[in-house]
């Protein structure tokens, strides 16, 4: 997000203090294209990141927490909040010059030509002051002189009272939390999109274990029934069934191995990992079930971290301080400049030189522009106040969602756990009768067809859970110092 460069010239009585409000909303413009989905690091940057190391042969073993350090530490979109945030800091720095003396040294030499007559010397006046000389005008006077003149000065201004630039400074303030802010909702996308993504791939890796004890088992079952067929106990259809239930399994396999590792590519590529290095997950699918707690609850624990709250509340507090810039415009503005210096001029020699000056500016009449400026800031504030309402409903509106979401997915876990155990004692019912010989394989492939579809159901009923978990911490603000405890680890 490009930020403009001229935060110091607003601090000054001359300028304008309406951009130190653009500014503060630049960090909330940061905060929107946080929050946005987008699948390239082009137009949303959490989706890239900084390569921080070279690649190695060794297998990068990967936990989750070293995910999320690691997102923390080179994701591109918290890498270019937290440079804004840098930047506007450096720009306040600089406006602080405002309060502060200002002195400096000049020095210079030179000669100088001065033509006497255009000077007003003309010749009547040399006339006049060749009767002060006894002997007449010196030899070799004339209109055209030449001098050299040495001097050095040493300046000094300071500003001693101005409204606009006392509340300048103050939306000044205002606009660097706001970057903070975005700084900070910043860190929280990151880690939800890591933790995401790390989710994601385990459960990818679970359909691929799930995926290829299911080849297992119908290669362990083609091969009875081709050893069946071939002892003449079993019709070939029995054969030609385990053998495409056994391909099918295959194909699945093949689609669940490279799902895991697009995944994990893009895993690499939010946490600064370099996409040719290879890397293991460490960790497996956290379950843990969630303590209860109220609506009431997670808003007030809302209300208290969450940085997008936090941020329209200092937008009140910017928006008046920048009303009061408005009508301070109306106070006098006192300050003070001067110089010291010492110039020599050849065959007259040195003398010092100095200035002092205070000036006091009063404003006269500017009481239309004045009384507009401030409605407009009256105006900001109306809408800042709106948006707060607005958002406490919105808020609101996420915590039940969320706590929704994870009582439904709860539930969701529960019949799939129930669902797998029944799929798996019904396919060994079935694998007995098919190896006593009391039915065909078809009910057999049926009966696997079912297990793996429980299986997958189970993965994901177990990260839609973890996802909902998630999202109801970010929905209380508290997602990068409790993700742990939400996921149980």
């Amino acid at each position: 997000m490009a930020v403009s460069r001229t935060l110091p010239t607003l601090l000054r009585p001359a300028a304008g203090p309406v951009f130190l409000a653009l500014l503060a909303l630049g960090g909330a413009g940061a905060r929107l294209q946080a929050q946005a989905a987008d699948p390239t690091s082009a137009t949303n940057p959490f989706f890239g990141s900084v390569t921080a190391q070279p690649v190695t042969a060794d297998v990068l073993q990967l936990s989750l927490d070293d995910a999320v350090a690691r997102g923390l530490k080179n994701n591109l979109g918290l890498k270019e909040a937290e440079s804004e945030e840098k930047y506007v800091h450096g720009e306040k720095q600089e406006a602080l010059q405002e309060f502060l003396p200002t002195i400096t040294l000049t020095g210079d030499t030179g000669v100088y030509q001065h033509d006497l007559a255009a000077l007003g010397f003309g010749p009547g006046i040399f006339k006049d002051f060749a009767s002060l000389f006894p002997n007449g005008l010196p030899a070799g006077l004339s209109e055209i002189t030449k001098d050299t003149l040495t001097e050095g000065q040493i300046h000094y201004r300071q500003t001693l009272f101005s409204g606009p630039v006392i509340a300048g400074w103050k939306v000044a303030g205002a606009a660097e939390k706001s970057y903070h802010f975005a700084k900070m909702t910043a860190r929280g996308e990151v880690v939800q999109q890591v933790a995401s993504a790390y989710l994601h791939a385990i459960a990818a890796q679970s359909e691929v274990d799930n995926a290829r004890a299911l080849v297992t088992a119908d290669r362990t079952q083609f091969d009875h029934a081709h050893a069946a067929h071939e002892a003449g106990t079993a019709a070939n259809l029995d054969e030609l069934r385990a053998k495409v239930q056994l391909q099918t399994e295959q194909q699945v396999l093949i689609n669940a191995q490279t799902a895991v590792a697009k995944d994990l590519i893009l895993l690499k590529r939010e946490t600064g990992i370099d996409p040719a290095q290879e890397i293991a997950l460490t960790d497996q699918a956290p379950y843990n079930e969630l303590a209860a707690e109220t609506p009431d609850e997670v808003r007030a624990t809302a209300y208290k971290n969450r940085q997008d709250w936090q941020n329209l509340q200092n937008q009140v507090v910017e928006i008046k301080a920048l009303r009061n810039v408005y009508r301070s415009a109306r106070l006098p503005t006192l300050s003070f400049s001067g110089y010291y210096g010492v110039s020599e001029v050849t065959g007259v020699g040195a003398h010092g030189t100095f200035m002092a000056q205070g000036t006091l500016s009063v404003p006269l009449f500017r009481e239309a522009k004045l009384r507009g400026d401030v409605q407009s800031a009256q105006a900001q504030l109306d809408t800042i106040n709106a948006q707060i309402e607005d958002l406490r409903t919105h808020i609101d509106q996420q915590v039940r969602s969320a706590l929704l979401d994870v009582n439904a997915a709860a539930q969701l876990i529960e019949v799939a756990h129930s669902n797998v155990d029944l799929a798996t004692r019904a396919l060994s019912d079935e694998t007995d009768r098919v190896q006593a010989g009391v039915d065909n394989n078809l009910p057999l492939v049926t009966a696997q067809a079912t297990l793996a579809g429980a299986q997958s159901n189970l993965v994901e009923s177990l990260y839609q859970y973890n996802l909902s978990k998630l999202a109801l911490a970010r929905a209380a603000g508290v997602l990068e110092t409790q993700y742990r405890l939400y996921l149980g680890r």
